[in-house]
């Protein structure tokens, strides 16, 4: 938008300056079309732009999961699935893109961390830099978030998060200091938490000391949604935007605060410049005027990619995989085959443009072959969302309860599924967003004869009629539950005899957030409401399992295809153990026994229990793989790609073997980041603890070798302000291409400081055709030698001898070389 900052700023009024700074509504900033100046519209989320509404949305391509992304490995590859994410903001009308997240997963059990990158804070910042750059590369502004310390969702907004300067500045803060360094994002989000006492949005020393004077970025600092707690504290801390709106802290607060001289104008003319900054820059942005979708084939091409690069193969016993395509006879068991998750829950959930199951994948690839599927055993926490079984579905809306006779309807909304989330919608002038009503009515077509249970959550109140039958009452007693960011409650079941083929009248009448009758205080209320309504054939789960050993003992090959989903892994709630759903791990063994060669594919964002780990000769980790689950699954399995993901979280045997098990959850109000900057791999290490599958660890159908087990560092002498390459030599010594990881770690034996035992300081991924060899150049730079010296509040590199150890995980180490540092430096910034 064409528009001199300066000039704008010194023309607006108090008001106009005060109204820059909180949005108007969940996604816009404050126009001021006198001067030119635009509203901006901001999206979530980290794995897919959804647009501005949760309900009644426009579809949209949805990328794996953080931890996916972070398998990769891959630079070139995730700049290319940021552009992406730029190109969908561009079609939804968006400036700002709400992502990537890159806080730190230091337990298996929080809630979001697979919507993070990995417990490695040099490997969330370096590929989180890629994301950035590709999607800026579009005109697109990112918005990295959380900073910092968001790295739980118990008590998320009150919980004091205590670490220790040196944690802080090695692991918590550093993946946001690359980005800085490397990205330059436009827009960084604020946490809900404190840190060492003060919430991050309160933080001088964290926003403006740190952020803007040591590292010299100067981004557009806004708050996370509802994450503004004061008006003076946090505009002096340089919070420079409150959202969403209406303002909860700022408006006629800042003008009281102004009036006792609490806040100086100069503060807030700060403030606005940065906005006014950001919406110029934003605003030279041609986007769609309306919300649509771009669902092309080179994106479907990309997607797959994405997907099968971030599939891990953690275990291939005498080469079982890949399974030859003549195979005649495939059992297909697991919860996961026909209903692929594609994403975790929260800010990261939205409506695909399609997504591909692993047995429609399979069935593509294999189209000869016989395939028989089994559950096994159901995976879902809540009974699973109406979809394909609900026609002509619609929801009517009213601004009166149904008690009323004669109550005016004031539009409707076409529905396919089940489950919806209130908070935005806005299509109907006339509704009361403060309070209202709706019926859904479908026709319920169930697939099969028997007891069918019926499970509804709701944020507000409900009821379900089957034939104008009661079946369940969630208005008259409710209980929390976890659902809906922690606002919904507990699932209530209802049952019913049902006739498969046959059309049942389905109607719900639901009253939106404010009819709720539990207590809400101390909880952020997005409004609007929100409904999850399910349904299942109830099943015998001994005859389950049996019937898919039966289907997998007769087949030639057994594909098991289980795990979580975005009602385990989610926003707002964290896990309460790493194991999957109950019955699981039972099904998976007694099928592990009739079928030894079965492949275990498991679909989560983060660590899962594998008891029957040592049964198994196969088994990939899949994540939550976006709208090409079920090919990137398939093209890995039967051998279109080679695999080449590598875990970027350490995979433990049980959750007790976790560095944060005793540290982890808010007590009393603080969670004690016990494990200090031995997260994940290093402590693990330090400890000599075994893992199940170590960082980094990750198999592929190709074999590499390094030519040289001497790794040559250039130059050997590590001056201040230069930096080194390790050099290396790999080759493919296999007959298929594939692809290499190839990891530096740099270990400090001779320190006298305690240090992680090595650390992730370098890597490439390395593409070899067949008998192909590469010479590869790893950069080091000056983090690779430092340490946070909490005495003189500094980094530190130390004079002495490093090694450099090059390797394939962070236990396969192949080749080792020297680092020498000759003197001791202390340093700040960038």
């Amino acid at each position: 938008m064409n528009f001199d900052v300066e000039t704008v700023l010194s023309q607006l009024t108090q008001n106009e300056k005060i109204a820059l700074l909180s949005g108007i509504d969940f996604w816009h900033t404050f126009p001021i079309p006198k001067h030119n100046v635009p509203s901006i519209r901001f999206t979530d989320g980290p794995n897919g732009i959804r647009g501005t509404k949760f309900f009644a949305g426009v579809p949209a391509a949805c990328l794996p999961c953080g931890t996916a992304l972070a398998a990769t490995w891959d630079k070139p590859l995730l700049k290319r699935a940021g552009k992406l994410l730029g190109d969908e903001c561009i079609a939804k009308g968006a400036h700002c893109w709400l992502g990537p997240t890159i806080n730190t997963p230091r337990s298996p059990l929080g809630g979001r961390g697979f919507e993070s990158f990995s417990e490695d804070p040099y490997l969330s910042g370096i590929l989180a830099a890629s994301m950035i750059l590709g999607c800026e590369s579009t005109g697109v502004t990112s918005c990295v978030k959380h900073f910092v310390g968001n790295d739980q969702e118990h008590e998320r907004r009150a919980v004091d998060c205590l670490i220790t300067p040196r944690a802080l500045r090695e692991v918590y803060l550093r993946p946001f200091q690359i980005v800085a360094r490397d990205a330059k994002p436009g827009a960084m989000m604020t946490s809900y938490n404190k840190v060492n006492g003060r919430h991050v949005a309160d933080s001088e020393e964290m926003l403006q000391q740190i952020i803007r004077s040591e590292w010299k970025w100067d981004p557009l600092i806004v708050s996370d949604w509802y994450g503004t707690y004061t008006t003076i504290d946090a505009i002096k801390a340089g919070l420079d935007l409150e959202m969403p709106g209406v303002s909860r802290y700022r408006g006629k607060y800042i003008e009281s605060a102004l009036q006792a001289r609490l806040l100086k104008m100069s503060t807030i003319d700060e403030r606005a410049r940065r906005v006014l900054k950001f919406a110029q820059k934003a605003g030279e942005l041609k986007v769609s005027e309306v919300e649509r979708g771009r669902d092309f084939a080179e994106d479907r091409a990309l997607n797959r990619q994405v997907s099968s690069s971030s599939i891990v193969l953690l275990k291939n016993d005498d080469s079982l995989l890949p399974l030859p395509k003549t195979a005649g006879k495939i059992a297909l068991i697991g919860s996961h085959v026909r209903l692929p998750v594609i994403s975790g829950g929260g800010s990261a959930s939205l409506l695909p443009y399609y997504s591909v199951s692993l047995y429609d994948a399979v069935a593509e690839a294999l189209p000869n072959a016989s395939i028989t599927h089994e559950v096994g055993a159901y995976a879902h926490q809540m009974l699973p969302v109406i979809e394909a079984m609900i026609h002509n579905a619609i929801i009517k809306f009213y601004n009166d309860p149904i008690t009323l006779v004669d109550r005016q309807l004031l539009g409707t909304e076409n529905v396919s599924s089940t489950s919806f989330q209130l908070m935005d919608y806005n299509a109907i002038p006339t509704l009361n967003r403060g309070m209202f009503w709706g019926t859904l009515l479908g026709d319920f077509i169930p697939t099969a004869t028997g007891t069918w249970d019926f499970g509804l959550s709701v944020f507000g109140t409900a009821d379900l009629y089957i034939d104008d039958e009661l079946l369940i009452d969630n208005t008259t007693h409710q209980t929390r539950g976890t659902a809906f960011f922690g606002k919904g409650t507990m699932e209530k079941i209802g049952s019913k005899e049902l006739v498969g083929g046959k059309t049942y009248k389905l109607r719900l009448e639901f009253g939106s957030a404010n009819t709720t009758k539990m207590e809400t205080t101390g909880m952020v209320n997005f409004g609007g409401g929100a409904v999850h309504l399910g349904a299942c054939l109830r099943g015998d789960p001994q005859e389950m399992i049996a019937r898919a050993v039966q289907a997998a003992s007769e087949a030639d090959y057994t594909i098991i295809c289980t795990g979580l989903s975005g009602e385990w892994e989610s926003e707002g709630f964290d896990r309460p153990h790493m194991d999957l759903p109950p019955g699981v791990d039972d099904m998976i063994s007694q099928v592990l026994d009739a079928a030894p060669n079965a492949v275990v594919v498991n679909q989560s964002g983060t660590p899962v229990t594998m008891a029957w780990a040592h049964k198994a000769r196969a088994i990939i980790q899949a994540w939550y793989g976006g709208n090409e689950t079920g090919h990137g699954i398939s093209d890995v399995i039967f051998g279109a790609v080679s695999p080449s993901g590598k875990l970027p979280l350490s995979w433990p045997v049980d959750v007790k073997h976790n560095p944060a098990y005793l540290n982890y959850a808010s007590v009393g109000g603080r969670v004690l980041y016990g494990e200090d900057v031995f997260v994940g791999y290093k402590f693990y290490e330090k400890t000599g603890r075994e893992v199940l599958f170590p960082f980094g660890h990750g198999l592929s159908y190709a074999t590499f070798e390094l030519s040289d087990s001497e790794v040559k560092t250039v130059p050997e002498v590590l001056r201040p302000g230069h930096s080194s390459v390790a050099v290396v030599k790999i080759k493919n010594t296999s007959k298929i291409a594939g692809a290499q990881v190839l990891q530096l770690y740099i270990s400090a034996p001779d320190s006298p400081t305690h240090r992680p035992t090595k650390e992730l300081h370098g890597f490439e991924k390395v593409f070899l055709e067949a008998g192909e060899e590469k010479e590869v150049q790893i950069a080091i730079d000056q983090y690779a030698t430092s340490f946070w010296d909490e005495i003189e509040s500094m980094w530190k590199s130390e004079e002495g001898t490093y090694d450099v150890l090059v390797g394939t995980s962070s236990q396969e180490i192949l080749g080792r070389g020297k680092l020498i540092v000759p003197e001791t430096r202390f340093w700040l910034g960038l």
